[in-house]
């Protein structure tokens, strides 16, 4: 099996395109603009095989067009609720995508809440989860439901604990705070912020995470906590009658924090 590069191409304040690549074939996912995605393919002499759409945001979707009209055969996998018009390839919850030429199989999910089509891709211990999960945090509720967005990400949590989670911003400091300000003893939490914050200093991007530490640290994976249940409480001042009360309840907190 050949090894498979991961690599951050930012953009933007702080969004994420994912390249993937063996050395001579490439996929990447959610180009929101296309510079800096077509500058990486030519300066590694990389033929793209696949883009992978995560949504439809425009920051995810963008660089598409510029993309395939500079190579024109690439095919566009996206989800099939989210109607986007780029894709060729509509995708939804248990399909299965083979790259040939990367030799890299994905998994496709259904993760809706941020959008009612949401899917993420998972292979080879690799999760490109896009605006669902982020690390110490979750994407806003733009189109789906509390209930959809608590599905989502409990079968996120399910994965495997090395799972590597390459989500679609860096927002994990600031999800960081909030989670502070949700469970102050969280010593797991604390480890992870100052490990963050060095990377972030030297100019490194903190992903990927991977599943065992968003358990450990992302209040949004744990909402069965005694202490997130009582945060929640103590913020609204009424107590979540169960775990998607205090899902929508500690979201709507996220959203004005």
């Amino acid at each position: 099996m050949p090894r498979l590069t991961v690599t951050p191409l930012p953009f933007a304040r702080d969004n994420y395109i994912w390249l993937i690549d063996d050395g001579r074939h490439a996929a990447l996912v959610d180009p929101g603009e296309a510079a800096p995605a077509l500058a990486a393919l030519q300066q590694a002499a990389l033929t793209p095989v696949a883009i992978l759409l995560t949504h439809h945001h425009a920051d995810h979707t963008g660089g598409v067009a510029e993309i395939v009209a500079r190579y024109p055969s690439t095919p566009v996998y996206g989800p099939r609720k989210d109607d986007i018009a780029s894709v060729d390839h509509p995708v939804e919850d248990g399909d299965r995508i083979a790259l040939v030429p990367l030799d890299f199989d994905l998994q496709v999910l259904g993760v809706a809440g941020h959008t009612r089509g949401h899917v993420a891709y998972l292979g080879q211990g690799r999760l490109f989860c896009g605006d669902t999960l982020f690390s110490a945090g979750c994407g806003r509720i733009f189109e789906g439901s509390p209930a959809d967005l608590e599905c989502a990400l409990a079968r996120l949590a399910r994965l495997d604990d090395d799972t590597r989670v390459y989500c679609a911003h860096e927002y994990t400091l600031a999800n960081l705070a909030f989670s502070r300000a949700v469970e102050p003893e969280n010593a797991a939490r604390d480890r992870y912020a100052a490990h963050c914050k060095t990377l972030r200093a030297q100019g490194k991007p903190t992903l990927p995470s991977t599943i065992a530490i968003e358990r450990a640290v992302n209040p949004f994976l744990r909402t069965g906590e005694a202490g997130v249940t009582a945060a929640v409480s103590a913020h609204d001042g009424s107590r979540p009658p169960d775990a998607l009360a205090c899902l929508a309840a500690l979201r709507a907190w996220k959203d004005t924090f």
